[in-house]
């Protein structure tokens, strides 16, 4: 790879001789510039520690132990000791062999998953669908014996010989029915069984995808150091062992836009990298490593995938630079990182590590080498581990001992928990089923008397399987076949709602889950932040008189990397140019800076690009900036700065001084002499001043200048704010750059000395600006919101009072803990902490598991968010788990939800949206099971009285899935209630039906089983078409009771009613005179379809035949509506007493002091006079015509 890029280049490995700008421009000897390395991790982190939580399972005939625990308290030594390796030479081939004897391969096994025949089998284990078949099955055996007596399908007959014989004995007790009706109810069953289990399957098949995703993380091909071979060699990655000298490549040196012709061919590679070693190396376009040293490293896990992030500067290409023990070399793009990283030797200055998506950190940590001997440390007190970077090292660990191996264990140990409505439902099935199985019986042991009655041929067994047939139409008749696929329906429906809020929802379920979530457990970076460092607060001197000064204390607006905002002084904006202090200090701020913006996104390291960020906003020298681009207008007044100046070289950063500088002269030769413009942490900075820049002029420091200073920044520090301060300082008069040893880090020091205190800058994460409601509306929904982050306690409780999660007043003692501090707890305590806390700081995901299953206990609803991949089995684990749009395919997979845009005001939004599909969801159930009520009703009343059939299962099908179904999915359309967020959440046991919802069942779904039968009793009793019989003449057998039309009359009067009863459910307790039907424009529509469609299949040739009816005629009509009407009267009344007597907060005293005093305007009050006055004279002129109907009651 290397000879493709840079012809001529010899494969020894040796970088080619390019010299920096920089030291071009410098004499110093030509010594070179040692780099500050800044390392991205995005993808992967790594737990350690006594306290193991994962659970995991080694390969079979493999050692089980840890292969080398806590590798970050050990010494390079000790690494290199343990597995008795060379770091330049590498294993042994006998040594490779024993290991991967005793270790196994580096892979994770493969997951043994259930079957598809498995899965399939498993949909048909519940009871309702086992009723539902043994229906589908006595249909069918029906069909068998219909095909076989009339001959005509020959070859089907032969299809169903296996159940030739159960077809035969009751064959001989049936009599003849059309062959096209034969298979229409066994069909129309099976097809909703098999469509209930696709569903089941592809669900289960869904569940295992997090799992699998781990796969892609698994390297292809390593690079490792061996004893058969001189140089590095690559192999196939499942066969790196522990203790294998591996060479992993994950750096990059980023170039501006002049590059020279060799390197064209770069601008065409597709970059990906999210851990990364980063040196900007601006200014000739020569491709310079980050250092002439090498950086060492041990591998002390191996992992699987670097994950690459995309490259997208415009006007950049990059390259990669390995590097190992002894040379620098160019190498090809895209390794996949297989290892954890302990840092045998830092050679460059300093190492940088941005770690915000891994442990929350909003800037990047400086690692070193020395051992850290807490075995409990967190990944953030990690400070000598990297967990993915460009190096060669010691592999550790290799397949299910991993991390991520451990986090795939955990994954599969993690069982996924039913949703609360799945739970309710699943409750209601088996209730329903063994209701249903009891009227079953009951209905066939309460006609055992009517089994020999003449209608059925004076045969014992013919009327045994008449009634057979009969128990088995009401359990279609009380089963709502139609039910999944209207809350499905009404689920996906609130997806697509969701979607358009950026709350994009993976499981359908998880919709109405959010509508009970009782806590919120959400990251802080990115999440409730803007994850975009912003400086917020600064100050310079003002004046300075022996031992006292007086500051000037300057706000900033604009929380994110666009250059937007304004200075403020006293609540007043003010313009830099007239503050000397502020011009010196945006030059600072410039100038030790290797950052850039593109336009609220950063190219560089966080801190730096605040600062970037904030001499935009100061503009300093008055630029014009009105007309430029926004590309333009990123980096204009920086610009202007370098302009002026010109950065010879850097004095990086490093832990004993923590300070970095840079050194300048001036861009004409005329201009003032150079300077070194210094910034760090503010002690160390004020310990090498000697002055402080007061307006123009230099004034000594005094002791009690310092002390003030010191004062201001702690407040700036520790108050509510909680700001990282940086001290920027100016060295008027350094050395000559010529006498300055630049090889020689330990003199850094001297030269940032005599040095002139300028101002200091505070910065933070800021909030999001739309947080703080979003806190406010949760907390009036009775939602807690928890902050889990992996920053400092004092920074995430800091932020938690900017955005409301803790009240100014607050004691945060018993609210706020750390992970140690929560692991210190005994788990008692622990139950305790869980149930006041409000912010977890300095965590790793593994807590945040714990934290689910403790809150779990309470019986909490629970959103987790997540970005990561060690945050799936915590995500997995809550009933919510959120990923962030941003975070990991893994984490994704992982989740019910994914932010689209990282917000914490999505999931609220998606709260509420939750809150407004139950609530909508509740109507439409209370809708189909009164129906369904009614139908049990009818069929339970005919047989108890001996009538003949009023409807057959064919029917009760059609009008279950279809003509009920159509309204059942608007009703998912209803308004939300105004006050949906004012409410507290409903508990996730609160039953799906109480008993006065239960009682309104039986009233309304009894109303609609008399009316059915009754209907079809008038046809025979009042009809003057019909044969005038009495009521007592019903149960005799006569021809007359073969006619289509009763049975016609009973499904129009179902049909029509419950038409009537889904405008019943536009409002639970609402009175359709103040919701009137056209609040709900859907429902209105679906109601006319379903008519039409019923019309369909009376006036239709050959769809009356399908399903026995016949067409009816304008008298029969008018029937119909009689009879229907009376349910939405008997609704209003339900209503009226809920609303009134039994809706929770009224008080009945005051209630009928109202009533007597003003009742009638109480009862007009918001009443829709124009439906009134459309629907009153309708209803007066139906009930005035005469169709015999009352005939029917006097009979």
């Amino acid at each position: 790879m290397a000879a493709e890029l840079f012809p001529g280049h010899s494969p020894s490995n040796q970088l080619p001789p390019y010299v920096d700008e920089r030291q071009q421009r410098s004499s110093c000897n030509k010594t070179q510039v040692h780099a500050v390395s800044v390392v991205t991790e995005r993808e992967r982190s790594t737990f350690f520690g006594e306290k193991e939580l994962y659970l995991w399972t080694p390969q079979a005939g493999f050692s089980s132990h840890l292969i080398m625990e806590n590798a970050h308290t050990k010494s390079v030594e000790e690494v290199y000791s343990n597995f008795s390796v060379n770091e330049s030479t590498g294993l042994t081939l006998d040594q490779v062999k024993r290991n991967k004897e005793k270790w196994g391969p580096n892979e994770l096994p493969a997951e043994e998953g259930k079957s598809i025949w498995e899965l399939v089998i498993e949909q048909f284990e519940d009871l309702l669908v086992r009723i539902l078949l043994l229906a589908a099955c006595i249909s069918f055996i029906r069909g068998a014996k219909q095909l076989r007596k009339h001959n005509s399908l020959g070859m089907v007959t032969t299809a169903f010989s296996e159940i030739e014989c159960l077809s035969l004995v009751l064959a001989w007790f049936e009599e003849g029915e059309e062959t096209i009706t034969a298979f229409v109810e066994p069909f129309v069953i099976l097809l909703i069984l098999i469509a209930n289990a696709i569903v089941g399957v592809w669900q289960e098949r869904n569940a295992e995808d997090a799992i699998e995703a781990l796969k892609e993380y698994e390297p292809e091909m390593g690079k490792v150091y061996r004893q058969d071979r001189k140089s590095v060699q690559r192999i196939k990655a499942k066969d790196i062992v522990p203790g294998d000298i591996v060479e992993v490549a994950d750096d990059r040196c980023r170039l501006w836009a002049h590059l020279p012709p060799f390197l064209q061919s770069l601008t065409e590679l597709q970059l990906m990298t999210s851990d990364v070693i980063q040196t900007d190396c601006k200014g000739s376009g020569h491709a310079v490593p980050p250092s002439s040293n090498p950086v060492h490293f041990v591998l002390t896990h191996t992992l699987t995938h670097a994950v690459l992030g995309e490259f997208k500067r415009p006007g950049m290409v990059a390259c990669y630079i390995l590097l190992d023990l002894a040379t620098v070399s160019y190498h090809s793009v895209g390794d996949k990182v297989p290892a954890d990283i302990r840092i045998c030797t830092i050679k460059s200055t300093t190492l940088r590590v941005d770690q915000s998506i891994l442990t929350g950190e909003s800037v990047s940590v400086i690692k070193h080498t020395d051992p850290v001997p807490d075995p409990r440390a967190v990944n953030q007190d990690k400070k000598n581990m990297l967990f993915s970077v460009r190096t060669t090292g010691v592999v550790v660990a290799t397949g299910v001992n991993t991390e991520i191996g451990k986090i795939r264990d955990e994954m599969a140990a993690t069982e996924q928990e039913k949703t609360p409505l799945q739970q309710k439902l699943d409750e209601f099935g088996e209730q329903l089923s063994k209701v249903i199985s009891l009227i079953c019986i009951a209905v066939w042991i309460i006609n055992i008397g009517h089994f020999n009655d003449p209608v059925h041929g004076g045969s014992w067994i013919r009327g045994a399987v008449y009634y057979f047939k009969i128990a088995v139409a009401l359990a279609v008749a009380a089963i709502p076949e139609g039910l999944p696929a209207v809350i499905t329906t009404c689920l996906a429906l609130g997806t697509r709602r969701m979607a358009k809020k950026n709350a994009i929802v993976r499981s359908l379920p998880s919709v109405e889950t959010l509508g009970c979530t009782s806590v919120i457990c959400s990251d802080k970076t990115g999440t409730l932040t803007t994850n975009q460092m912003s400086v917020c607060r600064m100050f310079v001197i003002d004046k300075a008189e022996g031992e006292s000064c007086s500051l000037t204390e300057f706000t900033i607006s604009g929380s994110t990397y666009a250059p937007e905002g304004d200075i403020y002084l006293d609540n007043r904006v003010v313009k830099c140019s007239q503050y000397d202090g502020l011009v010196e200090l945006a030059t600072i701020c410039a100038l030790c800076n290797d950052s850039s913006l593109d336009f609220n996104e950063k190219v560089g390291e966080a801190t730096e690009t605040a600062l970037t960020c904030l001499v935009e906003k100061m503009n300093v020298f008055d630029t014009d900036v009105r007309s430029l681009s926004k590309i333009e207008r990123a980096n204009a007044c920086n610009a202007v700065i370098k302009q002026l100046m010109k950065k010879e070289f850097t004095l990086e950063f490093s832990r004993d001084r923590k300070s970095m500088s840079v050194y300048c002269s001036p861009s004409k030769a005329k201009s003032t002499a150079s300077k070194m413009f210094v910034k760090g942490a503010p002690e160390g900075v004020i310990d090498r001043c000697a002055y402080v820049r007061v307006g123009g002029a230099k004034v000594p420091l005094s002791q009690g200048i310092k002390d003030k200073i010191m004062t201001v920044i702690r407040e700036y520090g520790t108050g509510r704010d909680t700001l990282r301060c940086l001290a920027l300082a100016t060295r008027d008069n350094p050395p000559k750059k010529e006498e300055m040893v630049l090889s020689d880090t330990a003199r850094f020091a001297d030269y940032e000395s005599d040095l002139t205190f300028v101002g200091c800058v505070g910065m933070l994460d800021p909030p999001r600006t739309e947080v703080a409601a979003s806190i406010k509306l949760c907390r009036h929904a009775g939602i807690r919101v928890i902050m889990i982050t992996g920053d400092n306690k004092g920074t995430a409780v800091a932020i938690c009072r900017r955005i409301g999660i803790f009240s100014e007043d607050d004691d945060v003692h018993r609210m706020a803990f750390t992970g140690r501090e929560f692991d210190d707890l005994s788990p008692h305590a622990q139950r305790e902490a869980v149930t006041v806390a409000r912010c977890f700081a300095r965590v790793e995901p593994s807590h945040k598991s714990k934290i689910v299953e403790f809150l779990q206990g309470f019986d909490e609803i629970t959103a987790m968010t997540g970005d990561g991949v060690n945050d799936a089995p915590a995500l997995k684990k809550a009933e919510i788990g959120i990923a962030m749009g941003s975070g990991t395919a893994v984490a994704k997979t992982a989740s019910e939800m994914v932010l689209a845009d990282d917000n914490f005001s999505s999931i609220v939004a998606a709260v509420e949206e939750g809150r407004a599909i139950y609530n909508n969801m509740k109507q439409f159930i209370r809708y189909l099971i009164s129906s369904n009520v009614g139908e049990v009703v009818c069929i339970f009343l005919t047989a108890a009285l001996g009538f003949p059939e009023a409807l057959i299962p064919v029917q009760l099908l059609w009008v279950n899935l279809v003509t009920d179904g159509l309204p059942a999915t608007a009703l998912g359309f209803n308004p939300p209630d105004l006050d949906i967020m004012n409410k507290p959440p409903r508990s996730a046991k609160e039953p799906l039906i109480s008993g006065w919802l239960f009682f309104r069942y039986l009233a309304i779904g009894g109303y609609v089983g008399a009316a059915t039968v009754g209907a079809a009793a008038w046809w025979f009793i009042a009809a003057e078409d019909g044969p005038m019989v009495t009521f007592y003449q019903l149960d005799l057998e006569c021809h007359v009771f073969e006619s289509p039309y009763p049975m016609t009359m009973a499904l129009s009067v179902l049909v029509t009613i419950e038409m009537c009863n889904a405008l019943n459910s536009l409002s639970e307790n609402q009175s359709l005179l103040r919701m009137p039907p056209w609040e709900n424009i859907w429902l209105l529509g679906a109601i006319c379809l379903s008519m039409s469609l019923h019309f369909l299949i009376l006036y239709v040739e050959p769809l009356p035949v399908i399903f026995q009816i016949t067409p009816l005629n304008v008298e029969q009509w008018m029937v119909v509506l009689k009879i229907s009407l009376p349910v939405i009267l008997l609704d209003e009344l339900l209503k009226f007493v809920a609303r009134n007597y039994l809706e929770p907060g009224k008080d009945l005293e005051l209630k009928g002091v109202r009533r007597s005093c003003c009742w009638l305007s109480a009862c007009s009050e918001g009443i829709s006079w124009p439906f009134a006055a459309l629907t009153l004279p309708l209803v007066v002129w139906l009930y005035s015509t005469d169709t015999n109907t009352l005939q029917l009651f006097w009979s």
